[in-house]
């Protein structure tokens, strides 16, 4: 049985846990608050991270990972396991010149290695979990025996099957984004507005509505669900937060009450997607139970 190695970047918000216990390799992702520069994961946790953000007045910068730097990780693979295929999972390149870098350097080392690289690159059209739920899956097909085919063709379809919507709790790092103008901003706080996002099919963020309260905001998640869903109720879910585990448990609650859910996962949303969606942020994803 060929080995299968899963490499994806830090933006899938994969717990520790689940990383060490399938062998998951990890490509950390680097942003910057002024002239520090951090690694995330390795020398910024989310925690420190959105102290800091909370603090800034201006939005860290955030980089992809370049080709050269996968091109280190991938030759490494190589040289570390000789016979293994390497399948990489990235964040959307709808949002993120990241897979584009996955990509070129492929070809990179196709150039220099020629017929012994067997690199798969897959643009994962999510973020955060949303790509996440799609690197465990295929950790856990490779540590049962799939092959690379199988693989890439149930990440494929699970990604077509998912759902998320993020849940805003303030406005102002839309705002600083460019994503909110000012006057909406100021206005949309002072009438308690909380936004709710989605991703489309080309991995794209995209206003879905916009809900005066928090409680109002949370029942419209859970009813869009609902909808989306239809008669299918068996469901696993991930809730990821920025440092609002009370909100997360609170989505949760109440997904519980309209369907049966098989798995829960707890994390994190890490630096480049919290950058611009903020504290307080929950995001919510599901997909089929099978």
């Amino acid at each position: 049985m060929k080995q299968i190695i899963i490499v994806a970047d830090s933006t899938a918000d994969v717990p520790k846990a689940m990383v060490e216990e399938y062998g998951i390799h990890i490509v950390p992702m680097r942003l910057a608050f002024g002239e520090e520069t951090f690694i995330e994961g390795i020398n910024i946790t989310v925690e420190e991270f959105y102290d800091r953000l909370s603090k800034s007045r201006d939005l860290p910068t955030t980089s992809q990972t370049s080709p050269s730097q996968y091109v280190e990780v991938y030759q490494n693979l190589m040289q570390q396991y000789p016979e293994a295929s390497i399948i990489s999972i990235h964040i959307s390149s709808g949002m993120s010149g990241t897979y584009q870098s996955a990509v070129l350097a492929k070809s990179m080392v196709e150039e220099e290695h020629g017929e012994a690289v067997d690199i798969t690159v897959i643009d994962s059209l999510s973020a955060t979990y949303g790509f996440g739920l799609q690197v465990v899956l295929a950790a856990r097909m490779a540590k049962a025996g799939a092959s690379v085919p199988e693989i890439v063709a149930e990440v494929d379809r699970v990604g077509k099957a998912r759902q998320v919507y993020f849940l805003v709790d303030v406005l102002d790092y839309l705002q600083k984004g460019g994503r909110l103008g000012k006057a909406a901003a100021i206005f949309g706080t002072l009438l308690n507005i909380k936004p709710i996002l989605s991703v489309n099919d080309e991995g794209a963020i995209y206003a879905v509505d916009k809900i005066r309260g928090h409680k109002k905001a949370v029942s419209r998640v859970v009813e869009l669900f609902v909808k989306d869903y239809g008669d299918q109720k068996d469901i696993n879910i991930a809730v990821c937060d920025c440092v609002n585990p009370e909100g997360a448990e609170e989505i949760l609650r109440l997904m519980d009450e309209h369907f049966t859910i098989h798995e829960v996962v707890r994390t994190s949303i890490g630096a480049v997607v919290g950058t611009h969606v903020g504290p307080g942020t929950v995001a919510t994803f599901i997909w089929p139970a099978e």
